[in-house]
């Protein structure tokens, strides 16, 4: 379970990701609003990455948006993705308490690698 950012490139909307994760190459696109995000909870997008790219679970969010999560001691990453066409797009990340929001994991309502 590696993940290695292969290049970027900023767009009007958001960064664009070029990564490669067990040996499948995708873009991902975060939205300022996200990396912001990111950068408030002190967390480094390859932490987001890894959320998005092996969660422990995903379940639906409002507006048929998806939610990755990711334990990470007492807290999960939670990053919320839709996709535009076929590329997802991160919204936004929060590092909330595990506790109020982590069902218990092995839940998909999506995944982005198979």
């Amino acid at each position: 379970m590696s993940i290695h950012v292969l290049a970027t490139e900023d767009k009007t909307n958001g960064r664009l990701y070029d990564v490669e994760a067990n040996n499948l190459k995708l873009k991902l696109l975060f939205t300022w609003h996200s990396l912001g995000r990111t950068a408030v909870w002190r967390l480094r997008v390859e932490q987001v990455l890894d959320a998005l790219l092996f969660p422990e679970e995903v379940v639906t969010g409002h507006f048929n948006r998806f939610i990755a999560h990711k334990r990470h001691n007492d807290h999960i990453v939670r990053a919320v993705y839709e996709y535009n066409m076929t590329i997802p797009v991160i919204l936004t990340v929060y590092y909330p308490s595990a506790e109020r929001y982590f069902e218990g994991g092995g839940k998909f309502a999506d995944k982005i690698l198979p």
